[in-house]
């Protein structure tokens, strides 16, 4: 198994690693090499000798023999072509192959993602890491770069044409005059057109108060030549004071009968737009010439202008409201999935079917990713990229081969010395 330490490091170190590693279990062969040399020249000497002869014999045979095996995944050994050597090199894409079926069998079944999937609680996770503000906050600062990203790749053209087809289709589907009469009734239940009454009121006595002097001079040019002016101007204060009197009568009494005149004409009105279908057939003809009003329709033209400006300046405010606000909602969101078991219950659902359509739906293609990907290298190259990756590791196969070896021989030569 490769160590952690091993995986963190960079080709390079990999490299050195792996060389200095050959050295050590080139060095022990040497070693026994030497070793066996001597005892084999000195054995006559002691009866012990023939053991530490056995023991280097053995280990120069086990070192040789897993070198050749280690060797013969990555290249041919010294060289020479011989069969079913340099494996890594002439079974890459069959190795690739059984990689990505392996990965696909092993760690993407349904049976491994429900135990991990329920062992990972995944919403009780993402509503901690979501609660945390800093976390929230890059997080929120991620969507609305996304969001103004997205926005900038959009065709204006496409979603502009879109937007004004929306909302011409919403407002057709609409009925005008039920519409109106609905809006007209809650005016009245609630007393609005009172009010508004109110102000046309307001705004006709300070009417007639600014144009005294206008409707003086008209009645002047209306009056009869041998009317005395004395009696023009009783007339005139008598009318104008009548008339001021009158708008100032029904602005302060809310029971006067013009106030009550204009309810039950408002009444009848209302039931008619409801019911009349001249009225309705009117109201949809006015709102077909309103659509086609070339004021409204730049209006409606310009409703993803106005959109995709707002979005992309709130976006890009780096302490804007629009991030201010996803971050808000992504704190609360975390904190109800940290203390929530029923949302944490329906979240771990949502995701475990997410993850199951993905898998049984793209599984293959991980394994065609690996297999494919595999195959591009080129054959020099993934030899060297494995070995790199297990070499280090394999070395100790050798270290252990000499020292097993040369265990296995003493242990031989032991046994023959003894039944000798």
């Amino acid at each position: 198994m490769v160590s952690a330490d091993v995986r963190e490091m960079s080709d390079v170190e990999r490299a050195d690693a792996l060389r200095k590693m050959k050295i050590v279990a080139t060095g022990l062969f040497v070693l026994a090499l030497f070793v066996f040399v001597v005892a084999e020249a000195n054995e006559e000497r002691a009866t012990w000798i023939g053991y530490v002869r056995a023991f280097s014999e053995a280990a120069m045979i086990g070192a040789l023999a897993d070198w050749f095996a280690v060797t013969a995944l990555f290249r041919h050994p010294l060289g020479i072509p011989i069969p079913h050597t340099a494996i890594v090199r002439h079974r890459k894409d069959e190795i690739g192959r059984g990689l990505g079926e392996f990965v696909e069998d092993n760690f993407l079944s349904r049976d491994v993602l429900d135990e991990r999937l329920a062992e990972a609680r995944l919403a009780e996770r993402i509503g901690t890491w979501l609660a945390e503000p800093a976390n929230a906050r890059r997080l929120a600062d991620a969507l609305a770069d996304a969001v103004a990203g997205v926005v900038e790749v959009l065709d204006d053209t496409e979603l502009q044409d879109g937007i004004e087809r929306a909302v011409e289709r919403r407002v057709q589907r609409i009925e005008a005059a039920p519409l109106a009469a609905k809006v007209l009734d809650a005016s009245i239940t609630s007393g609005h057109h009172q009010r508004l009454l109110d102000a046309v009121l307001v705004g006709l006595d300070g009417f007639l108060d600014d144009n005294r002097q206008t409707f003086r001079s008209r009645l002047e040019e209306e009056s009869p030549w041998w009317v005395p002016e004395s009696i023009d101007d009783r007339i005139f204060e008598k009318i104008y004071d009548a008339v001021s009197r009158f708008i100032t009568d029904v602005g302060a009494d809310p029971d006067h009968e013009v106030r009550k005149s204009i309810d039950r004409r408002l009444a009848i009105f209302v039931v008619r737009l409801a019911e009349d279908p001249e009225l309705a057939r009117k109201a949809e003809q006015l709102k077909a010439e309103l659509l086609e009003h070339p004021e409204v329709r730049a209006w409606i033209g310009s409703l993803w202008a106005e959109m995709r400006e707002g979005i992309t300046r709130l976006a890009a405010e780096p302490h804007g409201e629009l991030r201010q606000r996803i971050s808000a909602s992504l704190e609360r969101i975390g904190a109800r999935l940290v203390t929530d078991a029923d949302l944490q219950h329906r979240v771990d659902g949502w995701l475990e079917r997410g993850i199951h359509y993905i898998v049984e739906h793209y599984r293959n293609e991980v394994t065609n990713f690996i297999a494919t990907t595999i195959e591009r290298w080129d054959p020099e190259t993934t030899s060297r990229r494995m070995e790199l990756q297990v070499g280090r590791d394999l070395q100790f196969i050798r270290i252990n081969g000499t020292i097993v070896g040369g265990l296995a021989g003493l242990v031989i030569h032991t046994i023959t010395e003894l039944t000798g």
